[in-house]
């Protein structure tokens, strides 16, 4: 009785009805659970881009779109609405490395890598069509982890590679002491290929003998490749495969998705702001 006595005068003070009062406190203890709607319409749809990222991508992408959020909470309406990651499927190597070509020491291993076009990474993985594979090889940037060469065809031959490696000597410079790591495969150690190399002054280093993990960041890449693209989609021929395959490298690998060695920043983001400190520092 007292407490609807005190509300009785406080509301007739304030010149409000008691209705009107009642309303606002009803109204506002709902607010809570509407700016958890939007946030779980927000994490859903990048849960739906992105069916590999775990709670970490999806805190940094909410955060990169605005919203104030802890990871716990993001967790806390991930398990509510069942949002769980790609299962990982088994990376199938395609290395030929009994040959008796010419191999090299692995140089990237001791490398301390500080910045972009010190250290690229090269590698080659298959793709299913509807009715054949193809491969794909492709040159990372050790540093910034950017495609910037790639290529896809029905060959393993050298050809498969070279046209990667074209690409990226077309888009990126040359500087001393640039060092390209692979594995020790046939389409590396060839002869066009170790000569194409060589003819830019590009320093060559291969993995040591049955040792994947030298080339670690190859292979990270390619099981992203996969559990975000290859394996949920279906590719009609090749052309389609090639198109499809350019708007996930260049697009959406390159400029979009968050990668958790480079602060959670895409490598087209994480390049452009080295780049903008580089040249802070040269006006400093």
């Amino acid at each position: 009785m007292g407490t609807r006595l005190a509300v009785q005068t406080m509301c007739e003070k304030a010149a409000v009805s008691r209705a009107g009062f009642y309303r606002f406190v009803h109204s506002s203890k709902k607010k809570p659970a509407r700016r958890d709607a939007a946030l779980r319409d927000e994490i859903q749809k990048i849960a739906l881009a992105w069916p590999s990222y775990g709670t970490r991508r999806i805190t940094a992408e909410v955060r990169h779109r605005g919203w104030k959020v802890n990871r716990k909470r993001v967790q806390r309406l991930m398990r509510e609405d069942n949002l769980l990651c790609l299962r990982k499927r088994k990376f199938v190597v395609t290395t030929a490395s009994g040959h008796g070509l010419a191999v090299y020491p692995n140089l990237a291993g001791s490398m301390e890598v500080s910045g972009v076009d010190q250290l690229w990474v090269a590698d080659i993985t298959y793709i299913r069509l509807e009715e054949e594979f193809v491969f794909l090889a492709v040159i990372l940037d050790a540093y910034s982890r950017r495609v910037i060469g790639w290529e896809l065809d029905r060959t393993l031959e050298d050809r498969l590679t070279l046209a990667a490696l074209r690409m990226a000597l077309a888009q990126r410079p040359v500087g001393t002491g640039l060092v390209h790591h692979s594995d020790r495969g046939i389409q590396y150690a060839s002869g066009d290929y170790i000569q194409e190399l060589k003819e830019h002054g590009i320093v060559v280093s291969m993995s040591r003998k049955a040792n994947p993990w030298d080339n670690a960041a190859c292979e990270s890449f390619m099981k992203t490749l996969k559990w975000e693209e290859v394996y949920r989609s279906e590719y009609r021929d090749l052309q389609d495969a090639r198109l499809r395959m350019r708007e996930f490298l260049e697009k959406v690998y390159n400029e979009q998705r968050l990668h958790s060695a480079l602060g959670y920043v895409s490598p087209g983001e994480f390049e452009r702001a080295q780049r903008a400190e580089q040249k802070k520092a040269g006006v400093a």
